[in-house]
């Protein structure tokens, strides 16, 4: 019989694209999100012939009861939590919904799974952003120093993990991705904006002159990783999950322009850059590489040539969708 696991925050990128790793490999694999899935083109894991997945409509906030339910009823063996409210500029505006969902409704889900015996493992998705601003290729010790009431709900999260650890020895393992990236990625994420934004011929909006330098690691290398932690990872500790190459967003934008044969000027529109923007994120994945022989597989020329064929294959229904992201409690 395969190995249970219950993915939550399904319908986001990094859910999705985690269920499609997990059903390649043959995983029985059940999925809960607070909304209805969403179009295909938005879900990697509906990319996948001849598997299926057993989706349910549950929101950690209010449906708390339901989802242990089905843990219970399915003996779920491994947890991967993917739920969180994750835009940085927006958590400004409505911080507390903000620490709803990324601490209290978190709190609330370990603290009634932290006698269940069958679970093998936890991984607990959370983010760079709790290291404010960092560069040297920082290790996963280094001091924690928030900059944004998203970042500070994801700290407030960790603690909570770190709290029923220390505690009950709940089975945790925490996992921080740099900027992630891929084919079904939300068309407000850079990566996705640009491309669809030039072949609407629309101006790519640049805040602070794109000067801001990230890790752009490709989703497939990520699930790898995590379903490695999944299985193995040590519990109470956390492992990064980056690549070493560095590139500003505006030379991000330039790559792209240059693979779509446009001009990098005529393109994009230069806004100010927004409240509390860390500049750099530089991440050090020695440990999890020296632990499990993980190495990322896919370059960013080419995930971003996947990328492109993505928008373009499907085209007509993304030009449809939103390109801007909409807050939901």
């Amino acid at each position: 019989m395969s190995e249970k696991v219950l993915v939550i925050g399904s319908n986001s990128f990094s859910g999705s694209s985690f269920i499609s790793h997990l059903l390649l490999k043959g995983y029985s694999v059940f999925a809960c999100s607070r909304s209805e899935e969403k179009n295909k083109c938005f879900l990697p894991y509906k990319w996948v012939k001849g598997k299926s997945v057993s989706f349910y409509k549950y929101d950690m906030n209010s449906d708390i009861n339901e989802i242990l339910e089905l843990i219970n009823d399915e003996k779920i063996q491994y947890i991967v939590n993917f739920a969180a409210q994750s835009m940085v500029g927006e958590s400004w505006d409505n911080p507390g919904d903000w620490f709803q969902t990324n601490a209290v409704a978190l709190a609330n889900l370990v603290s009634a799974l932290k006698s269940y015996k069958i679970l093998k493992r936890y991984v607990h998705v959370t983010t760079p952003e709790v290291y404010g601003n960092c560069e040297g290729f920082i290790l996963e010790d280094y001091p924690i120093n928030p900059s944004t009431p998203y970042a500070s709900s994801r700290v407030a999260s960790d603690l909570i993990m770190k709290n029923y650890f220390d505690e009950y020895r709940f089975p945790y393992v925490a996992t921080r991705a740099a900027n992630v990236y891929g084919p079904g990625q939300q068309l407000y994420r850079i990566i996705p904006k640009a491309i669809v934004s030039i072949l609407l011929n629309k101006k790519i909006p640049l805040h602070g002159n794109g000067v801001s330098t990230r890790s752009f690691i490709h989703m497939n290398d990520v699930s790898e990783a995590t379903e490695v932690l999944m299985q193995s990872g040590n519990c109470g500790e956390t492992y990064h999950i980056s690549t070493d190459e560095i590139i500003s967003i505006n030379d991000l934008v330039k790559k792209i322009c240059m693979k779509l044969k446009v001009d990098f000027d005529d393109a994009v529109e230069v806004f100010p850059e927004r409240a509390g923007k860390d500049a750099t994120y530089q991440l050090s994945s020695q440990k999890l590489k020296q632990s499990f022989g993980w190495y990322n597989m896919t370059s960013l020329d080419s995930g971003l040539d996947q990328t492109i064929d993505w928008v373009k294959n499907n085209f007509e229904e993304l030009k449809k969708s939103n390109m801007e992201y909409i807050h939901k409690k």
